[in-house]
């Protein structure tokens, strides 16, 4: 098989693609330190935006912000394009990829065939590279799997022209301009400010640690609706949106604790090491929500024991609370 130029296994497909495409363009960063400098990071309780009926839960910014980060913040230019036409889309894709270039690519999970059977389901924001192609298969980086992969014309563009929440529309993308010789320290400390004014003092009340408070209550409250169906689905919904959709919540915080670490050391600051520790304990006690939950959904005979389940999100809370006020202390 054709070997892209380099494959690399990342965190979170989104970030993993935007770090490999800078980097062969020049801007040689770690997926940390770029899915920190675009501002990845976030938490939303939407409960006006429904998924299968259920509210969205986010904990990264929404799919297409990391793209538009690198171009805001890391003074890039991408060429972004969708199509109306799948033949206009595939011959773009074609085009471009037998001129050598590398392309990014918005697909659904649930038609990427390389994928385990048990691992596809609509999700429409899996993003991906295509290197090249050999008769009707393209030579796909995923960023997710430890070795190139290949697929059929047809089943790609399946995937990149699902319908459904977060449709892709044919998007393809790639930069056109990079500059390697930004100035990382100062991306770096206006990153850390704008994650710290939306995580403590976004103006709604479900974003940012309000909005984890803001779900906590609405767990809290659902032994007044008297509906444990809905208690138990609601539950399963947010271990699936924090652990399945993506990297997870408490994958987002690993990444972002690693992005504090080299931000410290990049800008020679002890506190924000520690701030990083305390985010990785963030990530853990993500982790420990998401597992006292999933236990409570598995259990159809009794009520879901909210004791314990909403006191470890509210620590969530309290600790990321604390990630943030230590950052802004710092008056970068």
């Amino acid at each position: 098989m054709l070997q892209p130029p380099e494959h690399r296994q990342y965190a979170h497909c989104e970030s993993g693609v935007v770090t490999a495409l800078l980097k062969r363009q020049g801007l040689d960063l770690s997926e940390p330190m770029v899915f920190g400098i675009t501002g990845g990071l976030t938490f939303a309780y939407l409960p006006f935006i429904k998924m299968t009926g259920m509210p969205i839960i986010s904990y990264r910014m929404f799919p297409g912000a990391i793209i538009k980060g690198a171009v805001k913040h890391l003074d890039t230019r991408f060429r972004m394009q969708r199509y109306r036409n799948r033949e206009e889309g595939l011959a773009e894709l074609q085009r471009l990829v037998d001129s050598g270039e590398m392309v990014g690519l918005q697909t659904s999970v649930y038609w990427l065939p390389y994928f385990p059977p048990e691992m596809r389901f609509q999700f429409n924001a899996h993003n991906l590279i295509v290197y090249g192609r050999e008769q009707d298969e393209f030579l796909v980086s995923d960023p997710v799997f430890d070795h190139p992969v290949r697929i059929k014309a047809e089943d790609l563009q399946n995937a990149r022209f699902a319908k459904g929440s977060l449709a892709p529309k044919g998007f393809l993308y790639y930069p056109v301009r990079v500059d390697p010789n930004i100035d990382l320290e100062k991306a770096i400390k206006k990153a850390l400010k704008r994650t710290v004014h939306m995580m403590l003092y976004a103006p709604m009340p479900f974003i940012g640690v309000k909005g984890i408070h803001y779900m906590a209550r609405k767990i809290e409250g659902l032994p007044a609706r008297g509906d444990l169906r809905y208690a138990r689905l609601l539950l399963a919904h947010i271990v699936r949106m924090q652990e399945e959709i993506g990297t997870g919540g408490g994958g987002f915080r690993f990444m972002y604790a690693a992005f504090l670490q080299e931000a410290g050391e990049r800008l020679g600051s002890a506190a924000l090491g520690e701030a990083s520790q305390m985010m990785t304990e963030a990530g853990n006690l993500w982790r420990q929500f998401a597992l006292v939950s999933a236990r409570a959904c598995k259990n159809k005979e009794a009520a879901p024991d909210l004791g314990e389940i909403v006191p470890r999100l509210r620590a969530c809370a309290d600790q990321e609370r604390r990630v943030y006020e230590t950052i802004k202390s710092l008056n970068l």
